[in-house]
């Protein structure tokens, strides 16, 4: 009996922490959104992992479209493409926290955590001339050390309620999946890169955005950042 309740407590132990890493609506690493508010037909559109040169055939189709959307860049690619990074800034997007080098943050130490987030925050304000007030971890992890590293620099996780998979899946698939369950205060996860790889190829997003956002737009969504959207949940 014993044993099975040592068995047992292990396992919820276990499966909250589990929450804890991967859950979109945990607080445990630090403050975090994963959606917005409810009411109105909002969407929040973000993208991860750039800037790299497919950055800038996302920027053409959002200006298309009369769309603002977030950019969580990695420090590494920053410091390889400053250039798009205060391209991404100066035509009126958001730009967020993905740390410098990608990493699984459960493999790192609060020291690294730190410092992953601290380079990022410099690469950001050197290149865009202003600083990120929101932060994505890498892959959807939180770990143990996040949370000071947050608050040292007043940023606030954002999770997604619909995760586009364009790094495997087909401009079909991708659009098809986002538009059915994009919903009120939805927040829509993309990529613009591929973690901290100099060869990117983002050719299925490039090919669903176009498809996709005036399918949103018929349905009567209208595009914030994800920083409106914490702004509109206080």
């Amino acid at each position: 009996m014993i044993g099975e309740a040592a068995a047992a407590t292990a396992v919820a132990g276990a499966a909250a922490l589990g929450y804890a890493i991967r859950g979109r609506s945990s607080h445990l690493f630090g403050p975090s959104i994963w959606r917005g508010p409810g009411e109105g037909r909002l969407l929040a559109l973000t993208f991860d992992d750039g800037p790299s040169e497919a950055t800038l055939e996302v920027l053409e189709i959002l200006d298309r479209f009369a769309v603002r959307a977030t950019f969580f860049q990695c420090g590494s690619n920053i410091a390889r493409l400053p250039h798009i990074t205060r391209q991404v800034h100066q035509a009126g997007h958001e730009l967020g926290n993905h740390t410098w080098s990608h990493p699984h943050l459960p493999a790192c130490s609060p020291a690294r955590i730190r410092r992953e987030i601290a380079d990022t925050q410099q690469a950001i304000g050197d290149a865009a001339g202003a600083g990120a007030s929101l932060f994505r971890a890498p892959y959807g992890q939180r770990w143990f050390g996040l949370r000071p590293a947050l608050a040292g620099h007043d940023l606030t996780g954002v999770m997604w309620t619909v995760l586009g998979y364009d790094w495997e899946w087909t401009a079909e698939e991708i659009t098809r999946h986002v538009v059915t369950h994009a919903s009120p205060g939805g927040i829509v996860c993309l990529h613009d890169g591929d973690r901290t790889s100099a060869r990117v190829d983002r050719g299925e997003t490039l090919r669903a955005l176009p498809i996709l956002l005036p399918r949103l737009q018929e349905r009567g969504f209208s595009f914030v950042t994800a920083g409106d959207m914490v702004d509109r949940l206080h």
